[in-house]
Order: C-alpha cells, then structure tokens, then sequence
C-alpha cells in the first residue's frame, strides 16, 4: 500500500511538472509569434521605403524639416508600374487650353502676391531631375498598414446628384439623402461647387490658402478640385489637386500642395503625390507633398495659388499645372477606364475629416476657419473657376451648384462679378453652439 501511494505521489509531482512546463511554454510562443509580426511588418516597411525613395542625385534640407531628395527623372517612382517600363517621358504637353495665356497675361498685370515652396530657401534640383519629398519610417508607420500608406482611408468624393430635391437645408444647398448617407462615410464633411451634365476636359481655380486648425491627428482639412467620370460606386474615377492640412500623412500642420488619384474609389489604385507609381512628373522646381508658404491672415494679406488639370487633345493624358508658370507633369490616360475619354462632373471646394471626437463635431476648421458671410479677408474662396470645353477652350462654368451637408458646420456661397468671374467663398469652424 505504502508503495502504491509513493507512486501515485511520484505521478502527481511528475503531472504538475508537465503542466507547468506546458503553460511555460504556451507562454513563450505567443511573444515569439508577437516579435515575428514585428519583425515581418519592419521588413515591409524597409522595403516599402526603399521603393519610395530613390537615389537622389542631391538632397535639400528644407526649413520645415522635410528633406528634398533630387531624383533623376528617369528613376522617379512612376516607372515602377509595368505599363510605363518602357514609357517615354512628354517633356511638355502638345496643347495648352485656349485662353490660359491670354488670361495669364490679365493676371500678372494684377498686383498678387507671390507664393513658394518653404525648401526653396536652401536650394533647388538640377536640370533632368525632379524633387521628391523623402518618406520617413515615421510616415509609414503612422498608417493603418503598409499597403495603405499615401492612401485616403475614406471614400472622399461627395455625390450631390444623389441627393433628393425636396431636401434643403437653411441657405438653399442641398443635403445628403438617406440612399448618400449609406453611400458615403460620415467621417467627411464638404462644402463645395460643382457642375454636372456636359462633357470636361478638365478644370481651373484660383483658392487662397490657409492653415485650418485641426483637432485629431487622425482628421486632414483640404480644399481642392475634383476631375470625376464614372458613377459614384465603386469605379469611380478622380483625379485632384489643392492645397491640405494633414497630421496624419506629413507629421506636422504645415499646408501643403497636394495631388491624388483613383481609378476605384479609392479601393486599390492611387495614392497622394508620389506615393504610388502613376503621375509623372517633369517640373525640377516644385515637390509634391512640400509645404508652400506664406499663407494667408485673418483680415490681412491673402495668398492664392493657382491649379490647372486639363486633357491634352493629342496624346490623351492629364496634365497639371501649378501657378502660371509650372506645368508639374502628368497622369496617363491608361490609367484610368471613364476619365480614358473625359470627366462628367468637376467639383471645387474643401473637405475635413470629422471623426466626433467624444461624441461630438470635430472642431477641425475648413478653409479659414471662418464662415462665408465674412467676405474677403476672413473666408476662404476660390474666384475664376472654369471648365476646359471639348474644343480645349477654358470657360466659364454654366449651372454651378453649391452642396454641404450640414451648413451650420462648413457652408458655401456662390457669386459672379467682373474681376472674380464665377466665384464662392466657403468653409467654416466645425464645432460650434450651432454645430454641437
């Protein structure tokens, strides 16, 4: 008896060993498998910016932090997509709209203010090379992954044909209908002007720039131009460009030129800037994604800038104009299915994130910050917008329509006169005792 219970003794110690030994080693697999996703997501990353970032030819330490790398225009990261492997590079566009220099020719006897890129203090890149903003390691890992660094994580175009007409808020514009409400995320808030109905071959607008205030990291403030085809589902087509406001891309609150495309809504195609390959660029004088400077005053001076995306008639691709003088490059065709031919609908206008921060609106401002009421000075506008025709003429636009979703928010406010053309100041505070 007295052996038969020193074995099952000798059995119960032997049990609690194994079990012990067991959990310890249960425990130990779950930080092996912890710093092998570690180790996986830093290779991605390395690889990632690797990619991103070519040899520079010379690197420019901009003011603001940012760090210039002049790459040969030849290696720049539109060449890695397969289609452009063999792709010649258009030096210049065949065909500029009908009316641009005549109406350049207009401005520049008009007393503007001059507006520059900040790393232009410290130096420009060489002929045959063009200025690409550095990615940093922090950039990326700042995004929700590797794959979606230098993408929108929204859908971001708002839809005002899908709205129904009895639905005006208080100024007259147009609100979301429940069927836009399930189409769009919440998270982002517009106050724009927009035509529809005819055939575009691409647009122009003159907006003074601000540096909005934003409250999330995670929420941008942008104001720009869309050029859209397709239907508003999932193969929407869009190429855009302004000015932004993005904690969350840049690491800092500087306002910054930026471009951005899509062939499907935002879903797999595109990127900001150089982020992808797609756009090539040609301009040795103006980087993507870099901060522009200065920027305008509440009741001050007022900065503006100039943006042009129009369809050369020849060769067929989109090009990019910034300001009169720089024509930065180009998006080709192939890129996209609907915008192949042409846009059918052009919006104007600026856009935030509201992420309700605990439960509320967002207090990220759009545009000044101030509502349009306010006038010169103190809202933001965009004056002289126009249509590129199918005969490659710059136009006015006919039928202009203003769309925001909650005008107590951000609100829009068209006009027309003799020295702005068509014109519409926009924008707003976000939170307020009207917007809880």
């Amino acid at each position: 008896m007295a052996a038969a219970r020193a074995c099952l003794v000798a059995l119960a110690v032997a049990a609690a060993l194994f079990l012990e030994g067991t959990a310890a080693g249960n425990a130990g697999v779950a930080p092996l498998k912890q710093r092998r996703r570690q180790l996986l997501w830093q290779r991605q990353v390395r690889s990632h910016l690797k990619r991103l970032n070519k040899t520079p030819l010379a690197t420019i330490e901009s003011p603001d932090g940012d760090i210039i790398d002049c790459v040969h225009i030849s290696n720049q990261p539109a060449f890695d997509h397969p289609f452009l492997k063999n792709h010649t590079v258009q030096m210049r566009p065949a065909y500029h709209p009908e009316g641009l220099y005549d109406e350049s020719k207009v401005a520049s006897q008009q007393q503007t203010q001059t507006i520059t890129q900040m790393w232009h203090q410290n130096g420009k890149c060489p002929e045959d090379t063009i200025p690409i903003r550095r990615t940093k390691k922090e950039d990326v890992l700042r995004a929700s992954s590797v794959r979606r660094y230098g993408k929108k994580r929204h859908r971001s175009t708002p839809n005002p044909m899908s709205v129904d007409p009895d639905m005006l808020n208080e100024s007259g514009h147009q609100k979301f209908s429940v069927v836009t409400l399930f189409a769009l995320s919440p998270m982002e808030q517009h106050a724009i002007a927009y035509v529809e109905g005819d055939k575009y071959y691409g647009a122009k607008a003159t907006m003074n720039v601000w540096q909005p205030k934003i409250e999330q990291a995670n929420e941008f403030s942008l104001s720009q131009l869309w050029i859209l085809g397709g239907s508003f589902g999932q193969d929407l087509n869009s190429i855009e460009a302004g000015w932004q406001v993005s904690p969350d891309l840049y690491g800092d609150n500087n306002t910054r030129l930026f471009t951005y495309w899509t062939s499907d809504a935002y879903q797999a195609t595109g990127c900001y800037n150089l982020l992808c390959s797609g756009f090539i660029q040609i301009n040795n004088q103006i980087a993507m994604g870099a901060s522009i400077f200065p920027i305008s005053n509440y009741g001050g001076s007022q900065y503006d800038i100039n943006i042009l995306v129009w369809k050369d008639p020849k060769e067929g691709n989109w090009w990019l104009q910034f300001g009169n003088n720089y024509v930065l490059g180009y998006w080709p065709s192939f890129l996209f299915s609907y915008l192949a031919d042409s846009a059918s609908m052009i919006e104007w206008g600026g856009e935030v994130v509201n992420s309700e921060p605990d439960g509320s609106h967002t207090s990220t401002q759009m545009g000044s910050g101030h509502f349009p009421e306010e006038g010169f000075g103190k809202a933001s506008y965009f004056k002289n917008i126009q249509v590129v025709d199918s005969s490659n003429n710059l136009k006015a636009p006919k039928g202009v329509g203003a769309f925001t979703e909650q005008s107590n928010c951000y609100d829009v406010q068209n006009g027309n006169n003799g020295d702005w053309g068509t014109y519409f100041y926009y924008g707003g505070p976000g939170k307020n005792s009207n917007c809880p």
